[in-house]
């Protein structure tokens, strides 16, 4: 029987490489994507050693032409690419994102917004847009968005990112709706925080940080947020339209309890 194949943006570090070896050790092949050449080639070069029977195939692209201008054209050479080369992605993992770090709204521009809704929603539309056509053709599939737990609680100097995540729910919802006919199932993943090189290179702020005081007393690691991202492609055949929601248990508590 022909292995499944997912394809996975944003899959040169941190989560994304967890998501790239959940699947491929799972027995998909798989295809990613990164922003930049030569990080991609590094990615694909370890990953093919890692995994010696998968079929891994990266792609170096970016969202935008420029802060206003999601680059359309990219994403269309991607899949048309990829059918040149008989693949069908079966599953579309959308992963990369724009963090919109140190966001003010007296001090940063509007393009600095747009670029991060950009990103986050419009980019992830096309990729939507162009995988879907592959999956109705092909009798179904499945995409799953990693979005965040600030959909739905805000965090300071993050105005853009909060935003794109609620739209990206939104979205979500809509191609429920309008994809469901086909046999397309759309879920997401909202992490809280992740153990990140971010909180390897920052230990002081991230000691001190509320969100890491969890009612189970942990933070997420890449592999938690990739067993639910491959819960969904994998297992939730008859789930559509949710969310589940990877965060220690943060979003239901008003604050953290700190201990002294």
């Amino acid at each position: 029987m022909k292995k499944k194949t997912v394809l996975i943006t944003g899959a040169c570090i941190n989560t994304g490489v967890a998501i790239v070896e959940k699947f491929a050790a799972s027995g998909y092949d798989v295809v990613f994507t990164g922003r930049r050449q030569e990080k991609v080639k590094a990615a694909e070069a370890a990953y093919r050693e890692k995994f010696p029977q998968t079929n891994i195939l990266g792609y170096a692209i970016d969202s935008l032409i420029n802060p206003t201008t999601v680059d359309e054209k990219a994403v269309s050479n991607l899949f048309a690419d990829l059918d040149a080369k008989g693949i069908f992605a079966e599953t579309l993992v959308l992963n990369a994102a724009d963090q919109g770090l140190g966001m003010k709204i007296f001090e940063s521009s509007l393009t600095d917004l747009m670029k991060v809704i950009n990103t986050n929603v419009v980019w992830n539309y096309c990729l939507c847009e162009q995988a879907a056509k592959r999956m109705k053709e092909q009798g179904g599939g499945n995409i799953v968005f990693v979005n965040s737990n600030t959909a739905y609680r805000a965090i300071p100097d993050r105005i853009a990112y909060v935003a794109s995540k609620g739209g990206q729910l939104g979205l979500m919802r809509a191609l429920t709706l309008d994809l469901g006919k086909y046999n397309i199932r759309v879920n997401a993943v909202l992490p809280g925080m992740i153990k990140t090189d971010r909180w390897e290179k920052n230990p002081d702020f991230y000691a001190k940080v509320p969100s890491r005081y969890t009612p189970i007393g942990d933070v997420a690691v890449g592999a938690d947020v990739a067993d639910a991202v491959y819960y969904f492609a994998a297992h939730a055949r008859n789930t559509t339209g949710a969310e589940l929601v990877v965060d220690g248990g943060n979003t239901v508590q008003l604050y953290p309890i700190i201990p002294e």
